[in-house]
């Protein structure tokens, strides 16, 4: 027992805008409502949601939280934000819609870094396609599946992460890649408006593919399964 007040109390204005913009992206990339949110070991907040492109996506706030991890509701805490309460409110726990365990922080490798801008590129064609083939039912799981980028590292050549487009199309519905100076990429930006020596790194684990840019990261299984029933 803490003693502290239920829901998340974050450290300062900018923390609390971090949280607002990443609740916003969820709302757009994620139907299910729900937003899970984790006391980390190192003291800062991590934040997940379940993209639409069945890749997690997640960014860590200075603050506390109370449970120290919680399956809220992701339109409560959005209300509770615009309503500038101290501590903001999470709502009815709901911890059925979403079971299992997150990806542990420890036990990944590390394996190259790749430019920003490449990334970018490589979303902005994808989506393109998407639109030329998208029917009734939307974007093809072909598309998704691609794989478009393979990144391997020095240590082990052998050892490969293949990155598909849905990892690339959620690291890019969430913001979490944006210009040299902290502004979000829209359709019209110039992929020169992004820092030359921006990188996005990529690091695997043996169950993950971890995408990290400057401001989130996202998870895609090596094997997708579906993320329904983690």
């Amino acid at each position: 027992m803490t003693g502290a007040a239920p829901g998340l109390t974050l450290a300062s204005a900018a923390d609390r805008g971090d949280v607002a913009a990443f609740v916003a992206r969820a709302a757009r990339v994620d139907d299910s409502g729900v937003l899970r949110l984790r006391l980390r070991e190192d003291g800062l907040v991590g934040l997940w949601v379940r993209t639409g492109f069945d890749v997690l996506a997640t960014r860590a706030v200075f603050g506390t939280v109370e449970p120290s991890d919680v399956v809220a509701d992701l339109g409560a805490v959005s209300a509770s934000l615009a309503a500038n309460d101290d501590v903001v409110g999470l709502g009815f726990a709901l911890p059925a819609a979403w079971r299992g365990a997150l990806p542990g922080s420890s036990g990944f490798t590390h394996l190259d870094d790749i430019p920003a801008r490449e990334l970018i590129a490589l979303a902005r064609k994808g989506t393109q396609v998407a639109r030329d083939e998208s029917g009734a039912l939307g974007t093809p799981p072909s598309l998704l599946d691609q794989t478009v980028l393979t990144v391997s590292g020095d240590a082990d050549p052998d050892e490969r992460a293949e990155v598909t487009m849905r990892a690339v199309f959620a690291l890019t519905s969430m913001g979490f890649v944006r210009d040299a100076n902290g502004r979000e990429i829209s359709e019209d930006s110039p992929l020169t408006a992004i820092g030359e020596d921006e990188p996005v790194r990529v690091r695997m684990s043996p169950a993950w593919i971890r995408v990290d840019a400057r401001y989130g990261s996202v998870y895609q299984r090596r094997a997708r399964l579906g993320l329904s029933p983690l």
